[in-house]
């Protein structure tokens, strides 16, 4: 008999193909008429563009054509993001005409029938600029005297929103015991993941059809924005993606790479190939973060939290990146900000501001800054009034007996951050690391401890999504029992990483009683997948795409069912699948194979129950159940040289609450890779620009990505609680990354504390940390 594969760490199904090299990676790609893309990209942040003459590059050995703004105007609208009412719109095209306001922005595709020849071609194009003022500081670009970006908007400032949610809040600040305020810094980094961008677009004129082959995460919403952008009809274009080197955010946008190459596919009418290579990674294809925040607490002497008011400015770059606005973002902070914190009132002020930067994007936790600047508060509160930290977090919590709404709207019934952090302290022996903190501290040593406790949207509960204004109900999935007796089913989940080929069918397989062999997952191809523009995000694919395809999977099986009750002369309620054999409860030696089934419902339809068609297929919206919030508590030990400035990770370990597991270890890795990204931040990872708007961190010897060799063990520690439903499966995608930059951060802060020093920037590499302890000194 078949054991219960969901909750059991199976072998993974994508794991043979993808360690034997047989990944279907877009890059591998080849075939002889394929031709290649180099872009001409902007040397300058801004500037002018005064000409570009491409007679040279036309004249390179292997170059094919070359394509300038005027050409693609043919071909390709204006991109304009949709938004609400209050962002400023400015449409932009695919490549840049009479001005560019970024390093790296396209100017001109070079068509080459090799990817050097068109290298060779992008090379030998020249381009006159006049230069321009670059404002490359969120803050600078908000003075009435700075250069604009964009002229016809007269400002910088393309978002901005006033709400407030609760009591009065000058009332509520006003009888406060103490205000308390500071302002943190969230500094940008990149997504870097393993592969970058790479497309492959073949245009055929005799019937207008546009194949994209295309690593993405969101194929439908590749789809939309070609049909829209170059005039197609939307069944005209077909988008698929494969196996995916990693995303981490980066490729659920439709960058203008990929506009330019299905522009330049349907100019020449052929197979086009582009792959990113790294400097063009770290220049555009998007970075996460930067955006500093302004945060009052009004609090009583106990700690009880009245109210927050909170300043938050954001840096989106130049350019919003389709299909989403970069105030998606701004707001999703705004609702996240009190969490799982009760509070009497809440103000935020937000600004998102153009400067001459790449792009702000969509980054594992978006909103991650939420809990950075939450959590550092809540220990800045309790330093300042001589509270335990712990005892504030317990005082202010929502407890899992008490089902409420978070003060902006979503409700919050089941979650449990009280018993994350209360498993958490029986972990981290408070009293007995403040002994051996004094002790370290008389030999001249800096050790820290930190954590914070945080929920995050996996995927949130049903009213979440119109709470943060915009509309997401549920998730489609396709079923289909084949003539054989398989099952296969269709998902709008595009997996890059979290092994979705493998928990969405063991969860299928236990639903209909099969093999997890006998479950094939269909994903990544607009042409035979439900629509979605989100695809894989927002944590959802465990308790979304896992619970479509069993609900898809459940109405598949009551239908074999009803036709195997006829066979066996029994009730449909009286019959179980076990093996692939449907038997009465309690008699398996009286069967019918589910092939048998299959075949009958396929090739003698005319034998069917009353009212049921040819064929067993299932399409279910799984609409979003109750909860969807997933708990954790991080803690984070540190060590600080106090000559080097280093700053070392001697335990790490996360507390969580995600429900039921449908594959253990799969849901240990994505946390364990989700911390390892918060500690590269805190501790690696940054952007630089200087004040001429040029990126100092274009390769990997200036951006710095740890190895396995700088992570320490990460060790996880997972609640088991009653389920809130049938379909418990609450993803882990994110918080690990949420959770992580905050814990070490306040680790940190808790190792030089007693030197005076504050912690109110993310990013602390050793040299950082060198300057702070010098200054302490000083």
């Amino acid at each position: 008999m078949i054991a219960r594969l969901t909750g059991q760490s199976v072998d993974r199904v994508e794991g043979p193909r993808l360690l034997r090299g047989e990944g279907r990676f877009v890059g591998n790609i080849r075939h002889p008429d394929l031709l290649h893309i180099a872009f001409v990209r902007s040397q300058l942040g801004h500037a002018d563009i005064l000409g570009v003459d491409t007679e040279a590059a036309k004249n390179t050995p292997g170059v094919v054509e070359v394509l300038t703004a005027e050409h693609l105007d043919e071909v390709v609208a204006p991109i304009a993001i949709a938004g609400p009412p209050e962002l400023a719109v400015t449409p932009f095209t695919a490549l840049a005409r009479d001005r560019v306001r970024t390093v790296g922005e396209p100017l001109a595709v070079v068509v080459g029938r090799t990817r050097q020849a068109a290298a060779d071609g992008a090379a030998a194009v020249a381009v006159d600029y006049r230069p321009l003022p670059a404002v490359v500081d969120m803050h600078d670009a908000i003075s009435p005297d700075a250069p604009l970006l964009f002229e016809d908007l007269g400002t910088n400032v393309v978002y901005e929103t006033l709400q407030s949610w609760g009591a009065d809040i000058d009332e509520t600040f006003g009888r406060a015991d103490h205000v308390i305020a500071r302002t943190f810094t969230q500094h940008r980094f990149g997504h870097a993941p393993l592969e970058g961008r790479v497309l492959v677009a073949t245009y055929t004129p005799s019937d207008g059809q546009l194949d994209i082959q295309i690593a993405t995460k969101r194929p439908h919403a590749v789809k939309l924005n070609l049909a829209n952008l170059l005039g197609l009809p939307f069944g005209n274009v077909r988008v698929r993606t494969g196996d995916i080197g990693g995303a981490f955010g980066s490729k659920g946008q439709v960058g203008r790479e990929t506009i330019c190459t299905a522009a330049a596919a349907m100019l020449l009418g052929a197979s086009v190939q582009w792959t990113e290579d790294r400097t063009e990674n770290l220049q555009m294809a998007g970075h996460g973060r930067e955006e500093d925040l302004v945060v009052e607490v009004a609090v009583q002497d106990d700690g009880t939290l009245l109210g927050i008011r909170a300043d938050m400015t954001m840096d989106q770059g130049a350019y919003p990146m389709p299909p989403y606005p970069s105030s998606l973002f701004c707001n999703l902070v705004k609702m996240l900000i009190p969490n799982a914190y009760r509070l009497e009132a809440y103000a935020f002020r937000g600004r998102v501001v153009a400067t001459n930067k790449c792009s702000y994007i969509a980054y594992r936790g978006p909103w991650a800054v939420e809990t950075w600047v939450r959590e550092r508060m809540l220990d800045e509160i309790a330093a300042e009034l001589g509270l335990d930290r712990v005892e504030i977090r317990r005082r202010n919590l929502i407890d899992q007996d008490q089902p409420t709404r978070m003060i902006t709207g979503p409700t919050v019934s089941g979650i449990t951050a009280r018993q994350t952090l209360d498993r958490a302290v029986g972990m981290m022996d408070l009293d007995g690391f403040a002994a051996q903190q004094t002790a370290a501290r008389s030999e001249g040593r800096l050790l820290g401890l930190g954590f914070a406790t945080f929920i995050e949207i996996a995927p949130g509960p049903p009213d979440f999504a119109q709470s943060a204004g915009f509309d997401l109900r549920g998730e489609q999935a396709w079923a289909r029992l084949e003539p054989s007796g398989d099952l296969t089913i269709s998902t709008s989940q595009s997996p890059h990483g979290q092994g979705h080929e493998t928990t969405i069918a063991q969860v299928a397989a236990d639903e209909l009683g099969v093999g997890l062999d006998r479950v094939r997952i269909v994903f990544g191809d607009t042409d035979s997948t439900p629509f979605s523009v989100l695809g894989t995000g927002g944590s959802r694919s465990s308790m979304m795409g896992a619970g479509s395809a069993r609900a898809a999977t459940a109405e598949v099986k009551a239908k074999v069912l009803a036709i195997a009750a006829e066979r066996l002369e029994a009730n449909p309620a009286d019959l179980e699948i076990v093996d692939g054999n449907i038997s009465v409860k309690g008699t398996p030696g009286h069967s019918v194979p589910l092939a048998g089934i299959a075949q009958q419902a396929w090739f003698a339809p005319s034998s069917l129950p009353e009212g049921m068609d040819q064929g067993i297929e299932a399409s279910v919206e799984y609409r979003t159940p109750p909860g969807g919030w997933a708990s954790a508590t991080h803690c984070c030990w540190v060590e600080i040289d106090p000559d080097t400035g280093e700053i070392a990770i001697p335990r790490y370990v996360v507390v969580e609450d995600c429900g039921e597991m449908i594959h253990p270890a799969i849901v240990d890795g994505q946390i364990q890779g989700g911390v390892a990204q918060g500690i590269a931040a805190v501790l690696f990872e940054r952007h630089h620009y200087d004040q001429d708007g040029n990126l100092l961190t274009a390769s990997l010897a200036d951006y710095l990505v740890p190895s396995a060799a700088e992570m320490p063990v990460i060790e996880v520690e997972h609640l088991e609680v009653e389920p809130l439903h049938d379909a418990d499966w609450r993803g882990v995608g994110e918080g690990g990354l949420i959770g992580a930059p905050a814990a070490v951060t306040n680790a940190v802060a808790n190792a030089v504390r007693h030197l005076g020093i504050d912690i109110c920037e993310q990013h602390l590499p050793p040299q950082r940390m060198r300057q702070l302890l010098a200054a302490a000194e000083g």
